[in-house]
């Protein structure tokens, strides 16, 4: 078969006569040759992730035109997880890294930037969602170590930021996908639109006394601002152990002081702590909240970015005397269609 002669035909004629000649011609050689076409590739953008958030966000975008993977575990503490050497392969074949920054994933990032490929990017989404004047420092990030707060993603109206920069990354590294990305992203934003609504309207029905929040960990530094919340206080150090005594004398006080209702522990990270806390100090424990794990299993309803948001303000509104009508019917399942078979560590 004269190649020369089949590339001036690819030259000249559209792509469907082109590929119907060239069928034709091979089936009439009765040879077993393969031809490669790069304009007919169908190869996908491999994404990397890390957190269980950020790798659905991720997904909701890329659905199923992209093979995506997270590198951090659920149920792990993702401010101190070390990836094993078997990480190294997946990150090395990468053409995007996708993390949250603000120094959350430092061992992740350093493994990621020593072992990528030249050209695949990293994308740090907080950094380019708020600035650094936006940084918040509290109890379990405190000035004095310069690292600023980095859960923004438990906020929704933030999530819808980090979902247009996911977007713009993958529509300009796979333009001929572009406008399913954007699709997806209308899709997501409008649901996150609805749901910040949603949270509000909940979030009124908590008497204006009981809207305060002490958790296991601060995770919510940016969601209480949004929706009239105190943060009051967390369990947690920065440093990530467990309180001294003397620390936990001073919650007991605060409880007590503040009257609240209620405070919140982590589902995954049990905390005799907390329920001391709570019994000396007059509040209800509640062990139910997350903030980088998702809910259920993989492929159930709820196991997404959005039924993560919804699940912990359930919990939240319901614990302090409030009520969740205006969550009712909620739809927080994945927006594209099919399965993307997406990978999240367990």
């Amino acid at each position: 078969m004269n190649l020369r002669y089949l590339s001036a035909i690819v030259r000249r004629y559209s792509c469907g006569i082109v590929l119907a000649y060239l069928v034709l011609l091979i089936g009439c050689s009765g040879e077993s040759q393969e031809y490669e076409f790069n304009d007919f590739t169908t190869e996908k953008l491999k994404v990397i992730t890390t957190v269980s958030p950020i790798t659905s966000l991720v997904e909701n975008i890329g659905g199923v035109k992209i093979e995506l993977e997270g590198i951090v575990p659920e149920g792990t503490n993702s401010h101190t997880f070390a990836p094993s050497p078997s990480v190294v392969r997946t990150l090395s074949e990468a053409d995007l890294i996708v993390v949250n920054g603000l120094f959350l994933e430092e061992p992740s990032i350093r493994l990621a930037e020593d072992n990528k490929k030249s050209q695949t990017k990293i994308l740090s989404l907080a950094e380019k969602t708020v600035s650094p004047e936006e940084w918040i420092f509290d109890f379990a990030f405190p000035s004095s170590g310069g690292k600023p707060n980095p859960h923004l993603w438990t906020a929704p109206h933030l999530g819808i930021i980090y979902a247009e920069l996911i977007k713009d990354e993958l529509a300009s590294l796979d333009e001929k996908n572009r406008s399913y990305y954007e699709d997806n992203y209308e899709k997501l934003s409008l649901r996150l639109l609805d749901l910040d609504q949603r949270i509000t309207k909940a979030v009124h029905t908590i008497p204006e006394d009981n809207r305060k929040l002490l958790t296991y960990h601060d995770s919510f530094p940016y969601f209480a601002p949004r929706y009239g919340f105190e943060i009051i206080g967390a369990i947690q150090p920065s440093d990530f152990t467990e309180p001294s005594a003397r620390d936990v004398a001073e919650l007991i006080d605060l409880v007590k002081s503040t009257n609240v209702p209620a405070i919140f522990g982590s589902e995954v990270f049990p905390s005799p702590v907390m329920k001391q806390v709570a019994k000396e100090g007059g509040a209800q424990y509640i062990d139910k909240l997350r903030d980088d794990d998702l809910p259920g299993r993989v492929g159930d309803p709820l196991h997404s970015y959005m039924g993560l948001i919804v699940t912990d303000v359930e919990v939240i509104v319901l614990a302090l005397g409030g009520s969740i009508e205006a969550l009712n019917g909620f739809d927080a399942r994945n927006v594209f269609e099919g399965d993307s078979k997406a990978i999240y560590p367990q």
